[in-house]
């Protein structure tokens, strides 16, 4: 699960670059205007909420327009990164996959191993293979693939840049978004219906992996889960903890 968890994360990042400076107010009242319609699309019946009034942050002086695009990036983010996780998680939990996990010719991990016990027993090279790959791509959006802004900037929130430039000058590489040109064509408002059915699904799939993350390490916990949860004895929330160990 965690593998394929974290070889996702990167459909977008978290790191802080400068906006372009002089924003209109219109710019900005347009910018959380935006956020207004897509919540009230995305839940009619809550609609808007922002009990905390984060949309009217000022995040590292950068002005409300920088802070929104970083919101609403944070929570795409989140939302794949979760989706990602919950397939992961019942697709590992239901299925072994059938060839060898290093070049030693050792087996992935077995099924009567949770998700969460199942990348503890990954090798440490494994580990940081991940990593590795998880910090390419965390530079490659933050500097917009070299012909994207910033999301902070003018960036739609969500969009991953394109490997064009890499893939001119250093090796071909697919694009992780539509690697194949088929959404090319695609309509505005097909387009704004995906949007809003990614927000709803990666909300969905928050809720899903933290209530599988609970019910295996504090039993009943979730009573929906209990009949299907593997008790796991260690500590899936270890890198929030201080010693930032992801091992």
């Amino acid at each position: 699960m965690k593998l394929f968890l974290l070889a996702s994360t990167l459909a977008s990042a978290t790191a802080f670059v400068a906006p372009q400076s002089g924003r209109s107010a219109s710019v900005v009242s347009a910018g959380k205007d935006d956020l207004i319609a897509i919540a009230g699309k995305a839940n009619p019946t809550i609609k808007f909420f922002d009990p905390l009034s984060l949309s009217d942050a000022d995040f590292w002086g950068q002005g409300e327009e920088a802070t929104i695009g970083f919101l609403r990036q944070a929570e795409i983010k989140h939302s794949r990164v979760a989706m990602a996780a919950f397939v992961g998680y019942c697709v590992q939990s239901n299925f072994h996959f059938p060839w060898a996990q290093t070049l030693a010719g050792a087996a992935h991990p077995s099924v009567d191993l949770s998700p969460e016990q199942q990348w503890d027993v990954v090798p440490v090279g494994a580990k940081w293979q991940i990593f590795a790959l998880i910090s390419a791509l965390e530079v490659w959006d933050e500097c917009g693939g070299g012909t994207m802004p910033h999301y902070m900037s003018g960036r739609q929130p969500g969009k991953y840049p394109p490997f064009t430039l890499f893939r001119d000058n250093v090796h071909f590489v697919l694009d992780l978004y539509d690697p194949f040109g088929f959404n090319k064509k695609m309509s505005d408002e097909k387009k704004e219906k995906r949007l809003v059915m990614e927000i709803n699904n990666g909300r969905l799939a928050m809720l899903g992996i933290f209530s599988f993350l609970c019910a295996d390490t504090i039993p009943g916990s979730v009573p929906a889960l209990a009949g299907i949860a593997i008790p796991y004895d260690g500590d899936p929330m270890v890198p929030f903890e201080g010693q930032f160990s992801y091992f």
